[in-house]
């Protein structure tokens, strides 16, 4: 039988989402790759452990993540069941819907039908009566914002949810759905974008500057920009990379000679400061108090151990921040 680490919360800092009463750990663990159905449920439990004992306590799904579809959530329910029931209310469990599920017209994007209906699948699939925070996952070009919203208020006042996320949202679209939910006093308190050395897009869509203004959290997906913040490619593409094992998010075609070489001179700013280039590139998104926690991955657990050693030195000086800018 699983018992937690007696020490986890004194390995772990915590920041306050935004402007609300909820406190998100500055490392949280995403379950997008290495818990579906083709992964080792022995190691998916092992990661989760590990996670929890330093202190991780937030733990982010989604509808869709697999392989195939749905059996990420399935099988991080067993290990719920089987580990972690008696620590449910010290874990903060969020998920999201908006990516395409099952097939027909109600399987995606933003409607009520859809986003209840996923809910409640996902519910089922995990063993829980609600998730702490739920994500409408990508903003809907056809659906009104007025529907999603409110079906985000009717899943929260359903007792489903706790809390309301929106993840991959622009700077106005954020806005617009900020206050459509303060009005019918919805707690919506975090985003969830991709942000990294390399992905600036927060920065132009307004949406970090929105969100900072309307007191959101944020929350980095792919912080380690796929691997290639790490020091996996310092002399290349290895032969067991994402990039040659799974090509859907990262091409070999994104890794040239140029962005090798500011690879490398990022790695020798990291060893500068003592660091490994992840735990860096992790730091930097830390050293901004805007961000409320970055989102890692893991296939095993010494990755966990590894990142979560960013927390220990986040301070940058303003010669780091102009070199670590001219490279990215």
């Amino acid at each position: 039988m699983y018992i937690a680490d007696e020490m986890r919360y004194s390995k772990m800092k915590y920041r306050r989402c935004g402007r609300s009463g909820l406190m998100l750990p500055e490392i949280s663990l995403g379950l997008w790759h290495n818990f579906g159905d083709t992964a080792s449920y022995a190691n998916m439990e092992q990661l989760c452990f590990t996670a929890f004992d330093n202190g991780i306590t937030h733990f982010d799904l989604a509808n869709n993540y697999g392989p195939k579809p749905g059996s990420a959530e399935t099988n991080f329910g067993r290990i719920l069941k089987d580990h972690f029931h008696q620590y449910r209310d010290e874990m903060i469990i969020s998920t999201k819907a908006g990516y395409d599920m099952w097939e027909g017209p109600y399987g995606n994007w933003g409607s009520k039908k859809y986003l209840i209906a996923s809910l409640d699948q996902s519910l089922k699939r995990m063993g829980l009566d609600y998730v702490d925070i739920f994500y409408h996952h990508r903003m809907d070009p056809n659906t009104p914002l007025e529907e999603t919203m409110g079906a985000l208020a009717q899943i929260v006042r359903s007792g489903k949810a706790l809390y309301v996320g929106l993840s991959n949202y622009d700077g106005p679209t954020l806005a617009k759905a900020s206050a459509i939910l303060e009005q019918i006093h919805i707690p919506f308190i975090i985003n969830q974008n991709r942000y990294n050395i390399f992905t600036r897009t927060i920065e132009k869509n307004g949406l970090k500057k929105t969100s900072s203004d309307l007191g959101k959290g944020i929350i980095c997906f792919s912080p380690l920009a796929q691997g290639l913040l790490t020091d996996r490619y310092l002399n290349g593409i290895p032969g067991d990379s994402r990039v040659r094992t799974d090509g859907r998010f990262l091409h070999e075609d994104q890794i040239t000679s140029e962005q090798l070489q500011k690879i490398r001179k990022l790695n020798d700013i990291a060893a500068a400061r003592g660091q490994t280039l992840a735990e860096m590139a992790l730091a930097w998104l830390l050293k901004d108090k805007a961000i409320t926690s970055v989102l890692i991955g893991a296939s095993k657990p010494s990755q966990i151990m590894d990142n979560v050693k960013a927390i220990e030195n986040t301070e940058f000086t303003e010669s780091e921040i102009s070199e670590i800018n001219e490279l990215s």
